[in-house]
């Protein structure tokens, strides 16, 4: 026998290799001793005669196996690092061996996976580039327990299932495998035999960094082991940025259609928008951006909402590191930055989650528990340990690595309820009998544990539309501990009212003050958002009645009563000028509207209210408590007319608001006032500046001795129609 010639793979492994079915590859391939010799087995496809390189020029050809096309064996010095020299009748090429290398996770990674308590998968799933054994490379690794095979694949292997299976990691499920020569950019899947022996859809990483331009739609290796972040000061103080005493008022934003390019009207990338939007939001007041979903998306028309890529930033702005430099800018410019986070559900698409490894792994089996009937999306399967993990997991991760400032969490009220959408017959009861997912809520209160125990001075926030009883309150105190709740009911009952025509007003009155009756129950966000400008609703403007000075008019009055209304506040992109059109995701907003006085005039109302709402204590300080508002006068409905005061700490300046709902102007109106003095007319929306007619209190009013709504003095004031007045307290108390 020659020497080279050594015993290779038994019959059956050989033709597992070759097929691509072989689950166990680094059993046969790679350097192993067989009957007391070294031997060296590789596969590569297509060639016809392959070299051993190691050492000192040392060569070792190897001999084809009979009946393996592609399968190489022979025997082999002590030598443990090698090159391959391939060649075939239309030349010759070298490559490494990804058999030659041993593992990169270690015993805990797999015991904290297999227990679903590895707060940090990122860190050891995913594809990343390392130096190993002293190779560069890349080392991916994903779940699949249930597989038979799992391969990585990309343009590196010519997307050939058979040519780079992975190394199973025990009962953890977890597949990895570390492939020499590539880096940063490569484009990969993963070719996956089902539990049954049946091939997968090439599937995304589920914790990818990157991902290709849609419609591709493969993982893209990227780097995110390197920031640079200069935003020390505000990671440090942002705590005091963003507690229930704190002026909060968010601007939501859709990256993608925010403002388009000029030249062909390209989106905006995460660098170009660290200027434009930043400097915008900036110089509105607003203390917070929130983007919808940014997590990488395959349907532009989904917003962001049908995630598969849930740890890569969209591609479609720039890269990681270009996403942490628009981070990094808004914190600069004092400005928290909210993502929106979808753990609720996702698509259906061949590359994403669903039935991953074959079996329903991320989902529930069964389409009672594990589809969403309203989105035609699946919906996670909350009490597998491993998905509940990769979810908490992916909340830390866009707050550690991408230092983001808060997350709000999307139809949290789909995840609480098991009949959510659902006819009798249609849901499976919890253990109990009952409606509640308690899988879900357990999700729910372990990331927010986690991510406030984890990572000092963020909030989280709950899209949640029912009255399920303590959604931010502590989960020491049975509470889902989430810091703030979006406030549906009170955005669906002022809207219902604030379209109605005038006349009709007074029989809708307790709209507008119903709110007050709960607004302590949690700590509220009033959220004027996207989903209010699309889908046939009309544009805030176009909610209004009368004619277009009225609806200004209408809409300014709202606007100050939502910012002088206890809770922090929420406004989408292009409501804060009066877009006239509903919002579309596939163009920029209405700019050129700005140029208009009466749209111009709504903007800077919305940046003044912002500024007096970031200046006055009585504005933010008690949002979350009945002793920061007191009604003046709740019940006029005859006149349409609602009055009240706003409380901060004691000593602070006390703010009194008073709103004319109809287009009747009042002279001589007796507004009450809880103390003396002179009261700054510090917002008046008839204001000229805002494209009002200017009718007014010549800057503010003093009060006199003169009992009025229950308070001790008082003032004649003159208030405008279908406006708002605020007056500030100038001597303080």
């Amino acid at each position: 026998m020659p020497e080279t010639e050594a015993k290779g793979p038994s019959h059956g492994d050989a033709r597992a290799i070759v097929e691509g079915r072989h689950g166990d590859p680094f059993r046969v391939l790679g350097l192993h001793d067989i009957d007391g010799h070294r031997t060296l087995t590789v596969f590569a496809p297509g060639a016809e005669r392959v070299t051993a390189l190691s050492g000192k020029a040392t060569e070792t050809e190897l001999s084809p196996v009979n009946g393996a096309p592609g399968l190489f064996c022979g025997r082999f010095g002590r030598a443990k690092s090698y090159l391959l020299r391939c060649s075939n009748s239309d030349g010759s090429w070298e490559q490494d061996d990804p058999y030659r290398f041993g593992p990169v996770l270690g015993e805990i990674d797999e015991y904290l996976l297999g227990e679903g308590t590895m707060r940090r998968i990122w860190q050891a799933l995913g594809a990343h580039v390392i130096e190993h054994e002293g190779t560069h490379g890349v080392h991916f690794a994903v779940w699949a327990p249930n597989a038979q095979r799992v391969s990585v694949v990309g343009d590196f292997n010519l997307w050939d299932g058979r040519r780079t299976p992975m190394r199973r990691r025990g009962a953890t499920g977890v597949w990895e495998i570390f492939v020499p020569g590539l880096g940063e950019g490569t484009a990969y899947k993963y070719d996956i035999l089902g539990h049954d022996g049946h091939p997968q859809p090439m599937k995304a990483d589920p914790v990818g960094f990157g991902s290709e331009h849609p419609p591709a739609n493969a993982s893209v290796v990227r780097r995110i082991d390197r920031p640079h972040w200069s935003d020390g000061a505000w990671m440090d103080n942002r705590q005091a940025h963003q507690n229930i005493e704190a002026p909060i008022s968010v601007y939501e934003v859709h990256l993608g259609s925010w403002r388009r390019s000029e030249d062909g009207g390209r989106r905006l990338s995460y660098l170009e928008l660290a200027e434009e939007l930043v400097d915008y939001a900036h110089w509105m007041g607003f203390t917070h951006l929130e983007f919808l979903p940014i997590s990488e998306f395959p349907f532009d028309g989904s917003w962001g909402y049908q995630p598969i890529g849930l740890y890569a930033p969209t591609i479609r702005h720039g890269l990681p590191d270009e996403f942490r430099a628009l981070v990094n800018a808004a914190h600069a410019k004092g400005l928290g930055v909210i993502l929106d986070w979808v753990p609720g559900h996702f698509p259906t698409d061949p590359h994403g989650l669903g039935r991953f490894d074959g079996t329903a792994l991320y989902e529930h089996a069964d389409p009672k528990e594990g589809f969403h009937q309203d989105w035609n999306t699946l919906i996670y399967n909350y009490g597998r340990k491993e998905v509940a993990n990769y979810l908490i997991s992916n909340a830390l991760y866009w707050l550690e690595e991408y230092h983001v400032d808060g997350l709000r969490v999307d139809a949290v009220a789909s995840m609480l309820y098991r009949d959510y959408s659902r006819k009798e017959g249609e849901w499976i009861p919890n253990i109990h009998g009952g409606r509640e997912n308690l899988e879900a809520i357990a999700l729910l209160q372990n990331m927010n544990v986690t991510t406030y125990g984890q990572v000092p001075g963020i909030m989280t926030v709950a899209e949640e539309s029912t009255a399920f009883d303590g959604v931010s309150r502590p989960v020491d105190k049975d509470g889902l501990g989430f810091g703030f709740k979006w406030n549906m009911g009170w955005m669906n009952d002022t809207l219902d009212y604030m379209h109605r025509e005038p006349v009709h007003r007074k029989h809708h009155h307790h709209q507008m003050t119903f709110g007050l009756h709960y607004a302590f129950t949690e700590n509220y966000v009033l959220p004027i958002s996207h989903d209010e400008v699309v889908h046939g609703k009309g544009s805030m403007i176009e909610k209004m009645p009368g004619n277009d000075w009225e609806r200004f008019a209408n809409l300014r009055a709202f606007y100050a009563f939502m910012w002088t209304h206890p809770g922090k506040k929420l406004l989408f992109m292009g409501c804060e000028f009066a877009q006239w059109r509903e919002w579309n995701h596939d163009q920029s907003l209405d700019w050129h509207l700005c140029a208009d006085d009466l749209h111009r005039g709504v903007q800077w109302l919305v940046r003044d209210l912002n500024g007096l709402m970031r200046g006055t204590p009585a504005l933010h300080v008690n949002d979350t408590r009945p002793e920061g508002f007191q009604w003046l006068d709740g019940g006029d409905a005859a006149n349409s007319v609602f009055s009240y005061v706003r409380c901060g700490r004691p000593g602070d300046p006390r703010v009194v608001v008073v709103l004319n709902m109809l287009p009747v102007e009042r002279t001589g109106f007796r507004l009450g006032l809880p103390g003396g003095g002179y009261w700054r007319e510090a917002i008046n929306t008839d204001a000229e500046v805002y494209g009002g007619a200017n009718r007014g209190n010549f800057g503010g009013v003093w009060a006199e001795g003169v009992p009025w709504h229950g308070q001790d003095q008082s003032a004649l004031i003159t208030l405008p129609p279908l406006a708002a007045i605020v007056f500030v307290e100038e001597n303080g108390r």
